[in-house]
């Protein structure tokens, strides 16, 4: 059965134009075919096809679905943009199919890339969450610097993953069961010694990812398994 997206499914039981051109051109459904909406928001739902238009096909809802993806914990993730845009996206993307509740764009010392097209990140999310039957999709925060993050953010548990040589317990041995969580991933450069200073100042416990050195969406994607299986 096919799966859309409709963000504002209170004001209309319509697909959007994009999902609505999908349906009727490219699946040619029609009226009384079955179909699945979730709205991004944890809203899962079987409906019906009433008037199939490739601009405004709409829609009757025939039964509330229960959310088999929702998660007793959440998971937030910082990372740093990495100089090949492909690999962020493809962190985006798995973290989304594994399960995550927030990601941010995180600008540090040594960051090699800067700004991120939000509009791009946001279409793979909704793929990737659609893909993986997500009812509820991650929240893509505005891209901000370190400090500012800092600042902002804060969980239950709250780690910064680093190649330092100082001492660091495993991701895997800390986590908590059922708690919501933050875990700082930097660029290819690392962390600056001066980030991982004020992010122990405020509360952050240094973790390892293992004993491989990773690429930062390979750790970021570590990372997000490393939550899920231990919760």
């Amino acid at each position: 059965m096919s799966l859309f997206y409709v963000p504002n499914l209170s004001a209309a039981c319509i697909l959007p134009d994009e999902e609505s051109l999908h349906a009727v051109k490219v699946l040619r459904l029609k009226t009384g075919d079955s179909i699945q909406i979730v709205d991004g928001k944890g809203g899962f739902f079987n409906a019906r096809i009433t008037t199939p238009h490739h601009k405004h096909c709409a829609f009757e809802i025939t039964e509330t679905l229960v959310d088999a993806s929702k998660r007793n914990y959440h998971l937030h993730i910082a990372i740093a943009p990495t100089k090949n845009i492909d690999r962020l996206e493809w962190f985006i993307e798995k973290a989304t199919e594994i399960g995550i509740d927030e990601i941010t764009p995180l600008i540090c010392q040594h960051s090699e890339r800067k700004i991120v097209k939000e509009e791009r990140l946001e279409k793979i999310i909704v793929s990737a969450a659609k893909q993986s039957l997500r009812a509820k999709f991650p929240t893509l925060n505005p891209t901000c610097t370190f400090n500012e993050f800092i600042r902002t953010y804060n969980a239950e548990q709250q780690f910064i993953a680093h190649c330092y040589t100082n001492e660091k317990a495993l991701l895997k041995s800390e986590i908590k069961h059922a708690k919501s969580v933050i875990i700082l991933i930097g660029p290819e450069g690392d962390f600056s010694p001066e980030e991982v200073s004020t992010a122990i100042k405020n509360g952050y416990q240094p973790v390892s990812l293992g004993d491989s050195r990773l690429r930062t969406e390979t750790a970021g994607v570590v990372a997000c398994c490393t939550v899920a299986f231990c919760n």
